[in-house]
């Protein structure tokens, strides 16, 4: 097997970057309309060449990534690698997804004044502020209003005002938006590693240099980049005994998408091992006081934005669309579809009640993991990225860049083990499942079946596991608790379990 240094895995990637990118110019989501004439449709048979172009350098990229992840790299070294991965990226088109339009005429719409929660961007005027936007979303969401949080909105409308919803400027506002995220990602995914004794440089492999990543949050500019790097911000202040500031992060993270409120329960974790006085006490607050700061944080966010509370109403018009990578809907399509064969019954009832059970579930697996933190059998913060894990997949609604969710956490809070090998196959494989134009097409899953195929086979032979040096761990409030708390040997209670602060 040929190998290369870290260098030349580094400029590897940054060719397949610039592959993607090129093709992306005549193959990405282009808008309908672009009044500069800088992104316009070239022909079918342009798009085709480009797409095969996207592909080969999405291949290229994913292979820089995997062999890069066996090199002995400093964090410094990663940071330049991640900043030459990212820097074709900047001024490209939309890549792999048509949402960018969508926030786009979502802001122009909170600048004119209609109800984003209760209307979709078909309700702007064709020739008006973001009317070129709303004429490149989406038929699915055309007419779906808003199902983002107040604070997003905020960011949108700023972004069409800024720059009237033209679309270049628009969608490169936005990409600035994403870069910020990025960026925020890797700020809390090295501090979060340190909190866990691992090597920054390894999380920042797996959490921040994922190409699914520099695809749909760089590339897409999915504002799922934001809410992880508010989340993730959060729970590290929360970490280091800034909970109060580290839950009205969450605060904010939950106003660009509510999964992020799955952190909450993680910190209260922390506030009750932190927390002196009577054992009641300590409960009330732990359970209580995380969510309440991050709840005023929410209701201020929606009273300055204007917007009104209706995002309460739309957190889940997006389990409307049926996704191949939903479990549950898939189960609970073809249980449907079987009960209308044999029993003449409406399918949907039945796929909706699949669905609900999947989230059901998924809520018993995140109160299980917190009651496991509690027990300190798992560190919070490795117990909130298995959470994200669960609830991502028995979701209704499920799209690749989903799993960068719990990944992100998973990435800077556990050494390497069979769950990451899964995460890192799985990375490697989705980014096959969606057109640089952002279409779902069969042949992208018989891909991504390939890549899953191909990447267990290379990773149970060389396992890829990026040389890193094991950092101090600073003292966080929950080591702090279990020495204050643990009983002298005297008292008759057990003393806490050495495994309680192990990552």
């Amino acid at each position: 097997m040929w190998a290369l240094s870290a260098v030349g895995y580094r400029r590897l990637g940054a060719v397949g970057s610039l592959a993607i990118v090129g093709g992306g110019w005549f193959a990405g989501k282009l808008p309908v309309h672009d009044p500069w004439g800088v992104w316009t449709d070239h022909g079918s048979t342009t798009k085709a060449v480009a797409a095969a172009v996207a592909y080969v350098g999405l291949t290229v990229l994913v292979v820089a990534w995997w062999q890069y992840g066996k090199t002995a790299s400093t964090v410094r070294d990663t940071l330049v690698t991640l900043a030459w991965w990212t820097a074709p990226f900047l001024l490209a088109p939309p890549l792999y997804s048509a949402d960018v339009y969508s926030y786009i005429a979502q802001g122009s719409m909170v600048v004119e004044g209609h109800d984003v929660y209760t209307v979709g961007p078909s309700a702007l005027d064709p020739g008006g502020i973001g009317g070129d936007a709303a004429a490149s979303v989406g038929n699915h969401w055309r007419d779906t209003p808003a199902p983002y949080g107040p604070l997003f909105l905020l960011i949108s409308a700023a972004v069409a005002w800024t720059t009237g919803g033209t679309i270049v400027p628009a969608v490169l506002a936005m990409r600035l938006v994403a870069l910020a995220s990025l960026a925020l990602i890797v700020w809390a995914l090295h501090r979060l590693a340190r909190e866990h004794r691992l090597g920054g440089s390894r999380a920042l492999w797996l959490g921040g240099l994922n190409p699914l990543l520099l695809i749909h949050v760089v590339g897409g500019m999915h504002n799922d980049g934001l809410m992880i790097g508010l989340m993730l911000a959060g729970f590290v202040l929360a970490l280091r005994g800034k909970w109060i500031a580290g839950s009205a992060l969450v605060g904010l993270a939950m106003m660009v998408k509510s999964p992020a409120a799955v952190s909450l329960l993680f910190i209260g974790v922390l506030v009750h091992a932190a927390a002196t006085g009577p054992q009641w006490r300590r409960w009330v607050k732990g359970l209580l006081a995380p969510g309440l700061i991050a709840c005023a944080v929410a209701g201020g966010a929606t009273l300055i934005s204007g917007t009104g509370f209706g995002w309460l109403d739309t957190q889940g018009v997006a389990a409307n669309i049926h996704t191949a990578l939903s479990v549950t809907s898939d189960v609970g399509l073809g249980l449907g579809e079987l009960a209308h064969l044999l029993l003449d019954i409406d399918p949907e009832p039945v796929k909706s009640a699949v669905q609900t059970l999947g989230l059901a579930v998924a809520l018993g697996l995140i109160l299980v993991l917190g009651h496991r933190a509690m027990r300190g059998t798992v560190t919070p913060a490795h117990a909130l990225g298995l959470s994200l894990l669960a609830l991502v997949a028995l979701s209704p609604m499920v799209q690749p860049w989903y799993l960068l969710w719990g990944m992100a956490v998973v990435a800077a809070t556990a050494p390497y083990g069979r769950l990451s090998a899964v995460l890192i196959v799985l990375s490697a494989a989705l980014v096959y499942e969606t057109h640089p134009m952002g279409a779902t097409p069969p042949y992208g899953f018989a891909l991504a079946g390939l890549a899953v195929v191909l990447g267990t086979l290379a990773i149970r032979r060389s396992p890829v596991v990026p040389p890193d040096v094991t950092l101090p761990r600073r003292r966080s409030p929950e080591d702090a608790a279990a020495h204050r708390h643990t009983p002298a040997p005297a008292d008759s209670r057990a003393p806490a379990p050495a495994s309680q602060n192990a990552p």
